[in-house]
């Protein structure tokens, strides 16, 4: 069965850094884009991140580009989001997804709260 797990959210302060990680399971993994997503309270989700199926791609919202960083390890099927200077509007639920021909599939998604 085809699964994505995220991790790693906290309640951190401003200008702290958090590391996500997405684990992927039952799919062939390194075949997949995989693109990390965020919804803030009372917010549509809105796009974060993403990486190509080999790691050699990426682009970013223009809201994180220069502050996260996102990554791929292929062997161990996990992606990582590294999230550097938060801020308040980072605050929301972090969610993993891959996509590709073959399959589109979703975590349920890691809590970040930056808060003084």
């Amino acid at each position: 069965q085809a699964q994505l797990v995220e991790s790693g959210g906290a309640l951190v302060q401003p200008g702290d850094s958090l590391k996500l990680s997405c684990a992927a399971a039952g799919f062939p993994f390194a075949n997949y884009v995989l693109t990390w997503y965020r919804q803030s309270p009372g917010k549509e989700r809105k796009f974060v991140a993403t990486i190509s199926s080999g790691g050699a791609s990426t682009y970013y919202a223009d809201s994180v580009r220069g502050r996260f960083v996102i990554s791929r390890d292929n062997v161990k099927n996990t992606s990582y989001l590294q999230m550097n200077n938060l801020n308040y509007e980072d605050t929301g639920v972090y969610s993993c997804r891959a996509f590709a021909e073959g399959g589109d599939y979703w975590g349920q998604g890691t809590q970040v709260t930056v808060s003084s």
